[in-house]
């Protein structure tokens, strides 16, 4: 099955609903980072979370996840945008295998207790940025509290990663409920019903339950029709032009300082591996902008 997301709305306008196949980018994800099986599936689901909340925003305009903790993980980025396309990493690819009681990743331990920012960068507006304290790490109970506090907007986010044997990514994907404003406590009452029937997501989607298919467990008794559908993919938008814009940042003394060490700087994409160099020209040239902004 391809990995793709579809957008829905039920007839009578009481729920918008969200469900995504993201396995093969889970798994592009996996080889670009080598994570090891706990690694991956945090960094899955924050991705298919990224991936479902992404396609709410407009065209051009993205979202990202962070989410920042005590435990070994340290730090999960994650930027998707409308299209379907995301990008992510976290800092510590190489976590040591940890299973809870029930015998499942511990990615609520990898994470440890921290916050979850979301930020949208919006298309000629300023960003918006919102901050929750991550309440279980377990990234599903993370994105539904935060957009119940956030953003006001009763909702129910699940997200699963299966891992195989090998390492590689057997199943991975997501939903999003949310109840609309003139939600009737009859329709709350059947979704939360319906929203507990399932048990593993991620096994329903290794047994090939289809976007489609996971809406009609959790929409079930409700008449809907989808409103979009997209394929999604692993995609990474750095180029070295923009790389060398940001090479400011590392500051003027280190940039000097690495050039008269290796007679060059190297830097490489946090979010695909790729690797940029930069000639002593090049750094000058940096330095000369940025020096020109700020007297600006």
């Amino acid at each position: 099955m391809k990995d793709y997301l579809i957008r829905a709305i039920t007839t009578n306008k009481e729920i918008r609903a969200l469900a995504v196949n993201s396995t093969d980018t889970v798994e592009e994800a996996r080889k670009i980072h080598n994570t090891t099986p706990l690694a991956t599936a945090a960094l899955g689901r924050v991705m298919s979370g990224a991936l479902l909340m992404g396609s709410l925003v407009k065209s051009g305009e993205e979202t990202s996840l962070s989410i920042r903790g005590n435990g070994p993980i340290k730090k999960i980025l994650v930027e998707a945008n409308q299209q379907g396309e995301v990008r992510g990493y976290v800092s510590n690819p190489k976590l040591p295998l940890k299973l809870t009681k029930s015998k499942k990743l511990d990615v609520a331990s990898a994470i440890g207790k921290g916050e979850l920012v979301v930020r949208k960068n919006y298309f000629m507006k300023e960003p918006y940025e919102g901050k929750v304290k991550l309440i279980s790490g377990e990234i599903g109970d993370d994105l539904s509290y935060y957009f119940t506090k956030s953003e006001q907007t009763p909702s129910s986010v699940g997200v699963g990663v299966l891992v195989d044997k090998d390492q590689s990514v057997k199943a991975a994907g997501g939903f999003l409920i949310q109840l609309l404003p003139e939600a009737s406590d009859e329709t709350i009452d059947k979704l939360e019903n319906n929203i507990g029937k399932i048990n593993s997501l991620s096994r329903l989607i290794e047994e090939g339950r289809s976007p489609e298919d996971l809406l009609d467990i959790l929409l079930e008794g409700f008449d809907y029709r989808v409103m979009a559908e997209k394929d999604v993919k692993y995609k990474c938008s750095c180029n070295r032009e923009q790389v060398k814009g940001v090479m400011i940042s590392l500051g003027e003394e280190e940039l000097r300082e690495t050039l008269n060490e290796e007679g060059k700087v190297e830097i490489k994409c946090h979010f695909c591996n790729s690797k940029y160099e930069f000639n002593e020209k090049d750094v000058e040239e940096a330095i000369k902008n940025n020096n020109n902004k700020q007297e600006g």
